[in-house]
């Protein structure tokens, strides 16, 4: 957003999103990137004889696992784009939880997920008055909203769950059940051709199987929110005004945009979203409020929208890659962990390769050597130890953030301070 934008631009629907400016991946190429990274997976999983990597079970339970944190990246994305940093993602997640829960095991699930997406707007408006309104800083305002919602949470689950069958200080008593389903038929053949074990055809059945295999129809809406999320940013008017918000907020006002206004609802609808990811933890991935059962996946889901450069395909990539570790926690963790270190020396390789050919040799020789020492690892070992397995998703979470920060590119005003009127 620049200051050259005229009237006519903010009142009608964005034909360019205003950000990143770098390249963009085509289409095709991304098709053809997902295609090679899992025919490496395939290879790998043929010469370590892990074929949970790739199995239709692990991959459902890491879409599962990648719902919570896809959304907390999407209330992270819709809150900077206006320009507000929302690192109390985690704290609205807890608020979600635990109303969702409390509300979900009196009402039924649906109206838990309704009141655990009220939780977290709660915490997006607290957010939003902090930082707004009062110009606080986003990240010390941030900490204090996760700070609260897990002192708040802490005092009111002996209160509202002690007494209850199955509830006590720490739990509550189990929700109802939202429900799933399976496509019948097609779930049954690919995992059939899942278990035949073809090179790169079974583990593409495997991947394609998670996805129609006892899938909540919570975890559709969430899947839908991501396209919807696009449409409204980039392709309505809403979007624009709200994006000129995060870009420029002195040039926005000047052409008429409210950005107090807008900055108010992106972080509100921020901390539902994030509340929304807390109540599906609570509801669909397990069916009680349990402390600490977020596990930081509100900074993961931070981490996901920062490796997605800002924009909700890139989120979704994330999501799904740290929900795919998360999920090596549950199933086959020591083996299939041990299995990705010849993956990940494969990739890193690669990627010296890769910056060989464009002529970065300090960066393609530091890459070869980590390579070569992740592969001296798997070579030498026959498993990882649990701990490893329980800080995969962490551990990877930096790795991506650092291989991928040379081409991000946030919002221009994400972040600064801004008063009403101080362009004028």
């Amino acid at each position: 957003m620049t200051t050259s934008t005229t009237a006519t631009d903010l009142n009608q629907p964005s034909l360019e999103p205003t950000a990143p400016t770098g390249r963009k991946m085509s289409l095709p190429v991304l098709l053809l990137v997902i295609a090679g990274v899992l025919a490496l997976t395939s290879i790998v999983r043929i010469i370590t004889g892990a074929d949970g990597i790739t199995n239709v079970s692990q991959m459902s339970t890491a879409l599962e696992l990648a719902v919570p944190i896809g959304l907390a990246g999407l209330g992270g994305l819709w809150a900077e784009r206006a320009g507000v940093v929302n690192i109390g993602l985690e704290g609205m997640m807890i608020l979600g939880t635990w109303f969702g829960a409390w509300a979900g095991f009196q009402y039924g699930p649906w109206t838990g997920v309704l009141v655990g997406i009220a939780g977290g707007a709660i915490g997006g408006l607290l957010h939003a008055f902090v930082t707004v309104t009062f110009n606080v800083n986003h990240i010390v305002s941030g900490v204090a909203i996760n700070i609260l919602a897990l002192g708040a949470t802490r005092y009111l689950a002996p209160l509202a769950f002690e007494g209850h069958q199955g509830g006590s200080a720490k739990q509550s008593p189990p929700v109802e059940s939202i429900g799933d389903f399976t496509i019948p038929g097609l779930s049954d053949a690919l995992t059939e051709l899942n278990s035949k074990g073809w090179f790169f055809v079974s583990d593409l059945a495997g991947l394609l199987g998670g996805l129609v295999t006892n899938v909540s129809w919570l975890t559709l809406v969430a899947v839908a929110l991501i396209p919807a999320t696009w449409w409204i940013l980039w392709r309505s008017a809403f979007g624009l005004r709200l994006r000129s918000c995060g870009e420029n907020p002195v040039a926005a006002e000047s052409l008429g945009v409210n950005v107090y206004k807008y900055k108010y609802l992106a972080v509100i609808i921020s901390g539902g979203l994030a509340g929304l990811g807390g109540a599906f933890l609570s509801i669909v991935a397990n069916p009680f409020y349990l402390e600490g059962q977020t596990s930081g996946r509100g900074f993961i889901g931070l981490a996901a929208m920062i490796f997605g450069n800002w924009m909700p395909g890139g989120l979704a990539l994330g999501a799904g890659l740290f929900g795919y570790t998360d999920s090596l926690n549950l199933r086959g963790g020591s083996e299939n962990v041990h299995a990705l270190l010849l993956l990940g020396a494969l990739l890193l390789v690669i990627g010296a390769i890769w910056q060989a050919v464009r002529k970065k040799y300090v960066a393609a020789a530091i890459t070869f050597v980590v390579g070569a020492l992740v592969f001296a690892w798997y070579a030498t070992t026959n498993e990882v130890p649990n701990q490893v397995v329980a800080a995969t998703p962490y551990v990877i979470t930096l790795v991506v953030l650092a291989l991928s920060a040379q081409r991000l590119r946030m919002p221009k005003a994400d972040g600064l301070p801004y008063r009403k009127g101080q362009g004028k």
